[in-house]
């Protein structure tokens, strides 16, 4: 009996952790250049002097849906949305660089432009404008600034957004949100890239569809702890059975 509450449990365990996956997932619907995190599985065979009937279930390397999500244009100067394999790159605390699709550029009141609270990177170095000041972003990612009450043909490019291009599947998702080379080290600037100004990338997440994979998944978790319960009782069954002969 031990041997069914086994291989439940590896399945109720697997329907755990797509559980989780899926509920990030629908946190996530919302946000700019989101993509959808996919939790994959393979069945396991049991090795020993035996026949190879019983097979447990393990985690594979999770990926992510690669489509692109719906572009919006939201007319705001600060917001750009990337071509399919095009990423900003932004600063680590720990010197590194990270990489993000989220367009949803911020600028605080010394001119430092950050996403999500990040440092953006330009060329070799954080991205400042000048204060209260306002700032367009071109196609090509140059950024040009104009100050407070100045002439509208006063305009001066002050830096170029990094934006660099690697498939997903080069990458590495941190816990941070945040995207980085799975061979390490930074990843060069690809100028050829251009970018879609004044408009955002939504998330590539369907709310429907997870809401429907969660009651599955919820589904597929109970029917797992059924199994094992079963086998509990029928060991009890058991138990008394021999205890009586």
């Amino acid at each position: 009996m031990d041997r069914a509450i086994y291989t439940a449990m590896s399945a109720a365990n697997a329907a755990l952790n797509r559980q989780a996956v899926t509920s990030n997932n629908l946190a996530n619907s919302s946000t700019a250049g989101f993509r959808a995190q996919l939790a994959a599985f393979r069945s396991v065979p049991i090795e020993g002097e035996t026949l190879r009937t019983r097979a447990l279930v393990a985690e594979s390397s999770p990926f992510h849906d690669n489509t692109m999500g719906p572009i919006t244009h939201t007319g705001r100067n600060l917001d750009v949305a990337l071509p399919q394999d095009g990423w900003l790159a932004v600063a680590l605390p720990d010197g590194s660089e990270g990489y993000t699709r989220n367009g949803s550029i911020n600028v605080d009141s010394e001119g430092a432009l950050s996403v999500n609270g990040y440092p953006l990177m330009g060329d070799g170095a954080p991205l400042v404008v000048p204060p209260q000041s306002e700032v367009t972003i071109a196609a090509d990612g140059t950024l040009s600034s104009l100050g407070a009450g100045d002439d509208p043909t006063a305009v001066v490019p002050v830096g170029r957004l990094k934006m660099v291009n690697a498939a997903m599947s080069d990458l590495l998702h941190g816990d941070n949100g945040l995207f980085q080379p799975a061979v390490g080290g930074a990843l060069a600037q690809d100028d050829t890239l251009r970018l879609s100004p004044e408009s955002l990338e939504g998330s590539n997440v369907s709310p429907v569809r997870a809401m429907t994979e969660m009651i599955a998944t919820s589904r597929g978790f109970e029917m797992n702890m059924k199994v094992i319960r079963t086998a509990d009782e029928n060991a009890q069954k058991a138990n008394q059975l021999l205890s009586v002969s």
